[in-house]
C-alpha cells in the first residue's frame, strides 16, 4: 500500500515490486506489503552524550521538567538517531540492531533526564526510528527541545516473522528481550527518569500489540501505551497455526494471552493509553476501537483517535503518533 510519510531518513513510496527510485542518490527498494522504501546506508552507530550526574541530594525535583528546564544557547534545532546493539544476556533472543533517538534537550551539557518510550514498528519491518523522530522533532520544537528519549527495538528478529511478542520456542524469548535485556540496556545507557509515570511503551501495527500486550502484563513498569494501528492480539493473521503451533491446540493457553482476556480479569486504574488508527483502516479500525472500550472498562484512561482519511499507512502513524504524545504531555511532564 502507498504511503506518504516521510521521516528524515526513510523515503515512502507506492508501487510495485522491484521498482526502483533514485532520490539525493540513494537507492530506494519498494516493499509492495508496507509501502515502505528503505536506504541501502546503515544508520551510524549511536554516540551517547556523557551523563550529567545525579541531583544531590536533598534537590527537589518533582516540578514538572517543563517548568524548570531552560534551553541554553545553541540548542540543537532537531534530534539525532543512531543504531546501538543490545546484548541479549537474559533472552538470548537473536535481535537486529536496535534505533535511538535522542531529542535535542538530550544533546546539550548537563542534560536532563528525561522520559522514556520503548517502541516496536510493524511486520515486516525493521526497527526505523525515522517516523517517531520526525514527529518528536516537531513536539520538541514547540516545547523548547524537550521530549521523551525513544529506543526502537527488535521484537521479530526475522522480518518475515510474527514472534508474537511472546517467549516461545519457536520464536525465541522475545518477551524476556524487551522486559529484561532492552531495559536493563536502557537505564544503565540512556539519561532517562526512572518512574513508570514517565515510562511509555508505543507501538505500531504489528507493535502496536506487542506495546499493548507488555503494557498490560507489567503495569508495574509502564505508565504510558500508545497503540497505533495495532492488531488486536498476536498472531490474528495466522490464528489456526499459531494455535496448532505455538500453543499446541490449546485455546485457553491462547486466549490467556489475548489482550481482551488480560483486561478481563484485571484493573488498570493508573495506565494511560492512547489508541490510534486510519479512520479508513478498515480492517484494523473495528478491532482496534471495541479494544479501547474494554480497556477503558477496565479502568484504564483511554484516548481514542482515528486520523482522518488515512487507511494503514505512515500517514496514521504520523497522525496518530501527533496526537498521542499531545495527549501525554502534561503527564510525562513536558507540557
Amino acid at each position: 500500500m502507498g504511503n506518504g510519510f516521510t521521516p528524515r531518513r526513510r523515503w515512502i513510496a507506492a508501487g510495485a515490486a522491484g521498482l526502483v527510485l533514485l532520490v539525493a542518490t540513494v537507492v530506494l527498494t519498494v516493499s509492495v506489503a508496507t509501502g515502505l522504501a528503505q536506504p541501502d546506508q546503515a544508520v551510524p552507530a549511536l554516540s551517547l552524550p556523557d551523563r550529567p550526574a545525579p541531583p544531590a541530594p536533598g534537590v527537589d525535583d518533582s516540578s514538572p521538567l517543563s517548568a524548570t528546564w531552560r534551553p541554553p544557547a545553541g540548542l540543537p534545532a532537531q534530534g539525532t538517531i543512531g543504531s546501538v546493539r543490545i546484548p541479549a544476556t537474559a533472552s538470548g533472543f537473536s535481535a537486529r540492531d536496535a534505533e535511538v533517538y535522542l531529542p535535542p534537550a538530550a544533546l546539550v551539557p548537563d542534560a536532563p533526564a528525561l522520559p522514556f518510550v520503548l517502541m516496536m514498528m510493524g511486520q515486516p519491518g525493521d526497527p526505523d526510528a525515522g517516523p517517531i523522530a520526525s514527529v518528536l522533532d516537531a513536539f520538541a520544537a514547540a516545547h523548547n527541545g524537550l521530549a521523551p528519549i525513544v529506543l526502537v527495538a527488535d521484537q521479530l528478529g526475522d522480518p518475515d516473522v510474527d514472534s508474537l511478542c511472546l517467549d516461545t520456542a519457536e520464536y525465541g524469548r522475545v518477551e524476556t528481550y524487551l522486559e529484561e535485556d532492552v531495559l536493563a540496556w536502557a537505564r544503565g545507557n540512556l539519561n532517562i527518569e526512572a518512574g513508570r509515570e514517565s515510562w511509555t511503551v508505543a507501538g505500531f501495527s504489528n507493535g502496536g500489540q506487542c506495546a499493548l500486550s507488555l503494557a498490560l502484563r507489567y503495569p508495574e513498569v509502564w505508565g504510558s501505551l500508545i497503540d497505533a494501528s495495532g492488531t488486536v492480539y498476536a498472531g490474528l493473521e495466522t490464528e489456526p497455526e499459531v494455535l496448532a503451533d505455538v500453543f499446541g491446540g490449546d485455546q485457553a493457553a491462547y486466549d490467556a494471552t489475548k489482550p481482551a482476556t488480560l483486561l478481563g480479569r484485571s484493573r488498570y486504574p493508573d495506565t494511560t493509553a492512547v489508541f490510534t488508527v486510519g479512520s479508513e483502516d478498515s480492517v484494523m479500525e473495528p478491532g482496534l476501537k471495541d479494544l479501547s472500550g474494554t480497556a477503558r472498562a477496565a479502568g484504564v484512561a483511554v484516548t481514542y483517535y482515528e486520523v482522518p482519511g488515512e487507511g494503514h499507512s505512515f500517514e496514521a502513524l504520523g497522525g496518530g503518533l501527533t496526537e498521542a504524545f499531545g495527549v501525554l504531555a502534561s503527564r510525562l511532564g513536558l507540557g
